[in-house]
């Protein structure tokens, strides 16, 4: 049996308020969601709602929805039947049997591909499913636990997240607060990361930071979060000239060189038609339709056609990209010029 890895620290408000939610919400046999920026400690939540629940001694499991293309990821989680797809010699037993009495936590849901999102609705819902190629219900009793970084109802409204899926997850949602929320914790959590770098290098003691240092962490946004303040303080920890002595410099981007590779600036490279003066009235949705064609089509040739190149490029997910290719009738296959 799995047991959480990491403890909570923080007692500002805003934190403790969530842990409190989480205690009341780990209770019920229910699904859950949880919502934060990267790097605020979902599966750590996600860890207390299995672990303060009554499932606490059955099997916790994870499943990252964004690792795997779509075909991989529904044999992930539903299994497969021996024969089912080329490869399968023998039967598999998919992520939600592995978790049966158990919990299921499923990160980046919003990467779920809209099929894999059907199957996922009927198991949370009915408790069966069938595994890929099989015809046989299998009935299995999870408790699922979803996590995300995107807003939902944002996705249902642009047609990339169903809506009566989100109505299942979505019993109780626990958003977490980010870093910066959470200022009277910024320095517990340095101290804390510090004196473990400085157990795992060998050392005695941690002698401390020095004002100015404990000034910049607290007047810093931590858009990376909790993650972000880690790498940081073990970065600058182990970088120490004198073990001796408080640390009075610390550095916030690691990939600062003096020979850094140069890249071009997408913002100065998108010198096209916005700049010029608009002809008024305007059709703005067309307008608007337009650009992200012509965005989405330089993409595509940017990476070769390879659709997850093109939308790492845009920002997006596969299954956001391969959305916005069905509404626009896009073709995703390079053009003959004949």
């Amino acid at each position: 049996m799995v047991r959480p890895k990491q403890e909570f620290i923080g007692s500002s408000p805003a934190f403790l308020e969530v842990l409190e939610q989480t205690s009341q919400l780990a209770l019920l046999n229910r699904s859950a969601l949880v919502i934060g920026e990267r790097g605020t400690g979902k599966e750590l939540i996600a860890e207390r709602l299995h672990f303060l629940s009554p499932r606490w001694d059955q099997a916790f499991i994870k499943m990252d929805c964004a690792a795997l293309p779509e075909s991989l990821l529904e044999s992930e989680l539903f299994g497969h039947e021996a024969g089912a797809f080329t490869g399968a010699q023998k039967m598999r037993r998919g992520r939600f049997e592995q978790a049966d009495h158990g919990s299921l936590f499923l990160d980046e849901l919003s990467n779920a591909p809209m099929t894999v999102q059907e199957k996922l609705l009927r198991v949370i819902e009915y408790g069966t499913f069938e595994r890929i190629g099989g015809s046989r219900p299998v009935n299995v009793d999870v408790r699922v636990i979803a996590a995300t970084n995107q807003d939902l109802p944002t996705l249902v409204e642009q047609g990339f997240f169903r809506a009566d899926l989100l109505d299942r997850l979505a019993f109780d949602v626990i958003t977490l607060p980010p870093l910066r929320a959470r200022r009277e914790d910024i320095l517990q959590l340095a101290d804390h990361f510090a004196v473990k770098m400085s157990s795992e290098l060998g050392r005695d003691l941690f002698p401390g930071f020095s004002n100015s240092v404990e000034q910049q962490l607290l007047e810093y946004q931590w858009p990376g979060n909790i993650r972000e303040l880690k790498n940081l303080i073990e970065r600058a920890v182990y970088r120490m000239q004198d073990p001796e002595q408080p640390i009075t410099d610390i550095q916030f981007d690691p990939f600062i060189s003096p020979w850094r590779p140069a890249m071009h600036s997408a913002t100065a490279a998108a010198t096209d038609s916005t700049d010029a003066p608009a002809e008024w009235p305007i059709d703005l949705q067309a307008e608007a339709q337009a650009y992200e064609i012509k965005r989405i089509e330089q993409a595509l040739a940017k990476a070769h056609y390879h659709q997850n190149e093109a939308a790492k490029l845009l920002g997006l997910s596969y299954h956001q990209f391969r959305g916005l290719l069905r509404k626009y009738d896009i073709s995703p296959k390079r053009q003959s010029n004949s």
